[in-house]
């Protein structure tokens, strides 16, 4: 579906009134990075739609707009949250520039920890990771230092869990698996920590791995 343009008067009600984060496009229609934009916007709106929404903003059509933000290259992004300009950035175009923008407003889950924290936890020995995935994938990748504790045996190793000596951050190979795990534990009164997007996350902001 694509991304909604927002108009000058329907700005204050779609942007400065809504209730979740915006990130705001602004384009025009014979810029060609803008065209480049178009499908990463659209993928990347419906990655956050219940979270976040992704309008456009027509440059032409909108110039005071454009002249009160400053925008002067086009594509500008703004992402506004709580009704006030938070982050910007000229000329983005893939998604992980996009989501570098909004990560910082978007809504955690409970316990979800990203690759990059995850990273400087495990530098400073504040926690320990867990790959939940069977040893045939542990053993071909893991995170440097991780234990293999496969996600059907967790829940008859919990005291073997916490004597690791630091917090327990679980993963799996998407996140969405070990997250389901630490929900089910924390409404048991056993709270544990997920890696937010699992190996892949890990893999894809290209931090070091290990291979048995």
């Amino acid at each position: 579906m694509p991304v909604p343009v927002v108009s000058e008067k329907d700005f204050e009600r779609e942007v400065i009134r809504s209730p979740i984060p915006v990130l705001v496009a602004f384009t025009a229609a014979w810029s060609a990075p803008c065209k480049v934009l178009d499908p990463v916007l659209e993928a990347y709106a419906r990655e956050i739609e219940g979270k976040a929404k992704v309008v456009k903003v027509d440059a032409d059509t909108a110039p005071r707009l454009a002249d009160m933000l400053r925008v002067q290259n086009l594509p500008t992004l703004y992402v506004f949250a709580q009704g006030r300009p938070v982050n910007a950035a000229q000329g983005a175009s893939k998604r992980e520039q996009l989501a570098a923008l909004m990560d910082p407003v978007l809504p955690r889950p409970e316990g979800a920890i990203k690759a990059r924290e995850l990273a400087q936890l495990l530098k400073e020995r504040q926690v320990s990771a867990v790959d939940t995935r069977e040893a045939t994938a542990f053993g071909r990748a893991h995170i440097p230092g991780a234990i293999n504790m496969p996600l059907e045996e967790i829940e008859g190793r919990l005291a073997e869990l916490h004597m690791l000596g630091a917090d327990p951050i679980l993963y799996c190979r998407s996140g969405d698996r070990s997250k389901e795990l630490a929900d089910k534990l924390a409404a048991q009164g056993v709270p544990v920590g997920f890696l937010e997007g699992g190996f892949l996350h890990w893999e894809a902001e290209q931090l070091p791995i290990e291979r048995d």
